[in-house]
């Protein structure tokens, strides 16, 4: 994992997918040194120091530990590339069509991950969580596994802040820099409206999701003209706007992938055999409510 945030000279954050590529007035949140925007074809969009990268991201970038929101952009639980696609096998043959799955076919591990659970002796089933890594699980129950861990790890970050100032331990500024990182992450998704549109085009209709902070009449314009560079005669209806939902836009390019529809080198359509499948998947989201926790987040509190 990258460094992907730095410190404007207002003292906000900033994320790397909001400046362009090159040197920056961005430093770090962990030295002060100034960042280097690192945004190429072949590595993750990053920022890397100016001059000398400081001991502490060096080593961050080495142990993958700087702080990330769960289940938001790695949809793998951390499982090596053999077995996640051994899970996706044992779906497809068990999973899928709701069979039970023998005993002997069970990794262990995925028992202690909580993927799988036993419903019997030599029986299991897949769980909500391990459902996420093949894309199984429906957007409604998604938001119940990963909003409390959402939550959790935002509690843990903060009682680590705490301890390392009652007593008065070194590593106070770094807990603090980790937990402000975490914050700009949450808001970030939790400041974000989901939307969802119909794209009528030539005679073709496909359909885009995305995120936005703005009213939905500016992002329609956009899409509009988006797509006139490729086909001539466009109309964009909205189908849906979920506020707040701004964690549920990669899991579902995720759980959807197999329908990405590309148009050159727009990435966020789709073509669906039956648009009413995803629209229930959608609909079926309760409204969120933010907690006070979350609305403490927003405000950047």
């Amino acid at each position: 994992m990258w460094l992907k945030f730095g410190v404007a000279p207002s003292g906000e954050l900033a994320g790397i997918d909001e400046v362009v590529r090159g040197k920056t007035q961005l430093t770090c949140l962990y030295c002060g040194g100034f960042l280097t925007a690192k945004k190429g074809s072949v590595k993750e969009h990053h920022f890397a120091h100016t001059l000398e990268t400081c001991k502490f991201v060096s080593q961050r970038i080495k142990t993958k530990a700087f702080p990330s929101l769960p289940l938001y952009d790695n949809f793998n639980v951390q499982l090596p590339g053999q077995e996640l696609e051994q899970l996706k096998v044992l779906w497809k043959e068990y999973g899928a069509q709701d069979y039970a799955i023998p005993k002997d076919l069970v990794n262990f591990r995925w028992q202690l991950k909580g993927l799988l659970e036993s419903e019997g002796d030599r029986i299991y089933q897949f769980t909500h969580l391990g459902k996420i890594p093949v894309g199984a699980l429906p957007l409604a129950l998604f938001n119940r596994v990963q909003e409390p861990l959402l939550l959790s790890e935002l509690m843990k970050l903060e009682g680590s802040v705490e301890i390392a100032l009652s007593a008065g331990l070194s590593c106070l500024e770094e807990r603090r820099a980790d937990l402000q990182i975490y914050r700009s992450q949450l808001r970030r998704i939790l400041v974000n409206s989901l939307y969802f549109l119909e794209v009528k085009a030539d005679g073709n209709c496909f359909y885009k999701i995305g995120v936005t902070t703005r009213q939905i009449e500016e992002r329609i314009t956009e899409v509009q003209r988006d797509v006139r560079a490729h086909y001539s005669d466009v109309a964009v209806n909205l189908l849906g706007l979920w506020e707040h939902r701004g964690n549920v836009e990669l899991y579902f390019k995720h759980r959807y992938k197999a329908f990405n529809y590309r148009i050159g080198k727009l990435t966020e359509y789709f073509a669906f055999p039956d648009v009413k499948v995803v629209l229930n998947d959608l609909y079926g989201m309760e409204p969120k409510m933010l907690s006070d926790v979350e609305l403490d987040a927003i405000a950047g509190c």
